[in-house]
């Protein structure tokens, strides 16, 4: 008589392995996984970023919005844009290109 385990033990300790290793590979590879969190936050870092600077250029807007409205007229800022836009200067100016 030889000491040989069981044959329903070995394929019981094989199925538990297999499962383990499943579950190990699925931790850190799956849809929920380790790699998938880094990923992910990385992305939640970059689309923040993006949001934050057109959140900024949004309050430039509203900003100039305001500032050129009938309630509130920033007298600078017509002329700035006065400027910019239509090319205009005054007769005292000399305009160098």
């Amino acid at each position: 008589m030889t000491n040989r385990p069981a044959l329903g033990a070995t394929i019981y300790f094989m199925i538990l392995a297999t499962l383990g290793l499943y579950f190990t590979f699925a931790a850190v590879q799956g849809d929920y996984g380790v790699f998938q969190q880094v990923q992910i936050r990385a992305q939640t870092e970059q689309l923040q970023a993006e949001r934050d600077k057109l959140q900024a250029q949004l309050d430039d807007v509203q900003n100039r919005t305001r500032r050129m409205s009938d309630a509130y007229l920033d007298l600078d800022l017509l002329d700035q844009q006065a400027r910019e836009i239509l090319g205009y200067v005054r007769p005292d100016e000399i305009v160098i290109r």
